[in-house]
Order: C-alpha cells, then sequence, then structure tokens
C-alpha cells in the first residue's frame, strides 16, 4: 500500500506544494507545483494541492499526512500554510509534520550536491527584512538528516559576522573544518562577510541564495512522519521567532514610532562551560542579594546540569541552567545583566529551556522565585507560568530572616 504526504511551503515569497509517495517497495515519487508571487498564497495555495492531485489521479482522502514548513518566515504566509495543513486535517482526520523551513534550506542545499566537503556544517541564514536576517544552522547526518547547532534566530544582519566568528569558538558549536557552508537568500544582505571572516582568520564556502522549498519539507517529513514526528493538527503552529513587527495605536500614541527591534537581536546561545563560570556568576551577583557563586556554577556542570550562555558581540550577556529530573525540567537559575533587560535575552534562554524540555519529552518547566521580585513575576507570568505552589522561607532573607519561594509551572504538551 502506498503511503502519500502533502507538504506545503509558503514561509516566503514561493508559494509551493510537493505530494510524496513512497510506494510498498520503498521506491519514493515526488510531485511538485509552485507559484512565485508576494501576498498570493492564500488564493493560490488550495488550487496548487487540487491540481497537483488530480495529476496524479488522487483525492485528498488518499493522504496519510499534511506537513508544511513552520518557519520561521513571513507572519501571513506561516499562518497561510499552517491554517490550510490544519483545516485539511482537521477533515481527513490525519496528522501534521511541522519542519523547520530553514533545515529545508539546507537540506535543498544538499540534495543539488552542495558542498564538495561532504560533512559541511550549513549556516542557513534568509532576508527576514528590515535589515536583520533569519539564522540557523545544522551539522548533517546520515540518511539525508540534520542536527540542529543553532535553532532559528533573528539576528542583525550586520552582525552576521560577529556570531559566525563567536560560534566557530564555542564548546559544542560550529567548526570550519571541513569549511563552513553559508547558504539562503539573506547572503547578498551581507555583501562584505567573505572579507570579514578573512580578516578574522576564519574560512567559509558560500553557497547559493536558496529558498525553502515544498520538496525539501515534504523529504524531510517523510521519515519524522514515519518514526512518529507528527502533532495532531490543533497542536500544529507555526515558528516565530520575531515577536514584534509593529507598534500598536496605544504605543504609537506614547510617542513610538516605526518598527521595533525584534526581540533578542543580535543573541546567540551555547552551552554554558567552565570558563563561562566566573563571568556567569558575576551576572548573577549583579541582579541578587543571595547569588549563586563560581564554584556552585562549577558543581552545576560537573553534575550534568544544561547551562546556556546568551552573548551578543563577544560578551556573555545572559545565562540559564536546568536541571532537567525524569518527570519535569526544573530552571534553577536564570539571569541577565541589567543594561540588556528588556532587549530578549531572558526570552530566548525561557524558549530555549523549554525546547530542550520538550526534546526530552518532559511535560513541564518548574522554577522558584521570590514574591518580592515583581519584575521576574511578571516575566514569568508573561511567558505562560502559573503559580502552583509556596515553599515556605525557602531563600535567606536580609537580617537572618528567610523569605517564601513561589513555586511556578509551564505545562509544555497536552499529554501532561
Amino acid at each position: 500500500m502506498s503511503l502519500h504526504l502533502l507538504a506545503l511551503e509558503t514561509s516566503g515569497s514561493l508559494c509551493s506544494v510537493a505530494l510524496v509517495s513512497r510506494r510498498a517497495d520503498g521506491q519514493i515519487s515526488i510531485s511538485r507545483a509552485e507559484h512565485d508571487g508576494t501576498g498570493e498564497h492564500a488564493e493560490r495555495l488550495l488550487p496548487l494541492v487540487d491540481g497537483l492531485l488530480a495529476e496524479r489521479g488522487l483525492g485528498r482522502t488518499a493522504l496519510s499526512a499534511v506537513a508544511f514548513g513552520q518557519g520561521p518566515g513571513g507572519f501571513t504566509g506561516l499562518r497561510v500554510a499552517c491554517g490550510v495543513a490544519q483545516g485539511m486535517a482537521f477533515a481527513l482526520e490525519i496528522p501534521v509534520v511541522p519542519v523547520d523551513s530553514l533545515m529545508a534550506v539546507a537540506h535543498r542545499d544538499r540534495a543539488n550536491g552542495g558542498a564538495p566537503a561532504h560533512g559541511s556544517q550549513r549556516v542557513v541564514v534568509q532576508d527576514a527584512r528590515m535589515g536583520e536576517l533569519y539564522l540557523a544552522a545544522y551539522a548533517p547526518g546520515g540518511d539525508d538528516t540534520w542536527h540542529t547547532v543553532q535553532a532559528p534566530m533573528l539576528l542583525a544582519a550586520e552582525d552576521l559576522h560577529l556570531w559566525i566568528e563567536q560560534a566557530l569558538g564555542a564548546p559544542a558549536g560550529l567548526t570550519d573544518d571541513p569549511p563552513l557552508r553559508l547558504i539562503g537568500d539573506g547572503l547578498p544582505l551581507c555583501p562584505q562577510l567573505e572579507d570579514q571572516l578573512l580578516q578574522a582568520g576564519r574560512q567559509a564556502e558560500f553557497g547559493p541564495p536558496l529558498r525553502p522549498d515544498a520538496v525539501a519539507i515534504g523529504r524531510l517529513a517523510l521519515p519524522m512522519f514515519q518514526a512518529g514526528q507528527h502533532v495532531d493538527p490543533e497542536f500544529a503552529a507555526p515558528l516565530y521567532v520575531r515577536d514584534k513587527v509593529a507598534f500598536t495605536t496605544h504605543e504609537r500614541a506614547q510617542g513610538m514610532g516605526g518598527n521595533p527591534k525584534a526581540a533578542g537581536l543580535g543573541i546567540a546561545l551555547r552551552p554554558m562551560g567552565q570558563g563561562d563560570v566566573e563571568a556567569v556568576a558575576r551576572i548573577e551577583a549583579s541582579v541578587q542579594d543571595f547569588p549563586w557563586t563560581v564554584g556552585n556554577f562549577s558543581d552545576g556542570l560537573k553534575a550534568g546540569y544544561s547551562g546556556w550562555v546568551a552573548h551578543r558581540q563577544g560578551r556573555v550577556v545572559g545565562f540559564s541552567m536546568t536541571l532537567f529530573a525524569p518527570d519535569v525540567a526544573h530552571l534553577l537559575v536564570i539571569a541577565v545583566v541589567p543594561e540588556a533587560h528588556r532587549e530578549g535575552v531572558g526570552t530566548a534562554l525561557i524558549r530555549h529551556c523549554e525546547k530542550e524540555a520538550r526534546e526530552r519529552g518532559l511535560p513541564a518547566v518548574l522554577l522558584e522565585v521570590r514574591p518580592s521580585n515583581t519584575n521576574a513575576l511578571a516575566f514569568y507570568h508573561r511567558h505562560g507560568f502559573e503559580q502552583v505552589a509556596v515553599r515556605k522561607d525557602y531563600y535567606p532573607a536580609a537580617g537572618g530572616r528567610r523569605e517564601d519561594a513561589c513555586v511556578m509551572r509551564k505545562m509544555l504538551s497536552h499529554d501532561a
């Protein structure tokens, strides 16, 4: 019996549809249809789907799953593909496979024979408008699989060379042996990049300005679907890495104007190492009256806790440390340098913690916070945490007293 998977990709200007079919003997065939044009996805997508199915002599009921490029990308385009995938999946009672659109660019490059150095890691940079880039990095695995080195993020185009230099020097980060390969339609925004990397003593290989398409989405989605990596349609969602693209009427009335800078602009995350503990302890001491010490952070890393640092232009500006227990992710400590507050650093760290928890199949993130820390309480509430308990006399306080802790939790999955 044949398996038919429909793939949709509308994260950019390309409206693309593909039908990936796997026969009982394992042979795979792919058909595609596409239209290149801005602002036309909503009217073009379903006719492309119906035309492609008719071309193959199939009805919608023949489909086993619907995949879509979940982004990052344009807000409207992402909603179109996600909405159509959800609607079809609801009607047909089939699952949805969300696929990283930037990973699809890396996959296109490898499928097209890109990178003479077979093992080259790919840094994908897509034009995010407003002088910014969507960026992600991937390492090739076997059987057309990929390992995410840097999850999709938003970065100023002018900071790309700095991010690459920092990531190449980070533990478990990028490597330029074999040469790193840069691809994506955001490369033209960085005309000086090659010279900047050469001046820094870094080597890189420059590939084509590729965009994601439905064929790559479908090729990635098929093994994901067969491995059970899919969701019910009500849980499919676009991947937004830009939280805000315009001010509200109320904000403009307060004198704001234009487009605000995206949260986390220029921020990159990497695993915390022993070489980071002094910088991390300094940040902790700058925001806490009873901070963790260098020894506490060092012992945490030795114990296997997951530590991450956020850095910008070569400087550590925030960090988090999490204990992943068998039943819950416990966010032990998180802090951002005071001058980088409200710039998206904490949001980037929280999101990464949640991502790690989901990848481990954990249902929730748990943390403690002082009731007197009203800014932190507001931050966690904004990010979906709710108070579930109180720990009496949990924290040391001034004058030898103790302070309670608010226990807060964020549920991550409908199965929890």
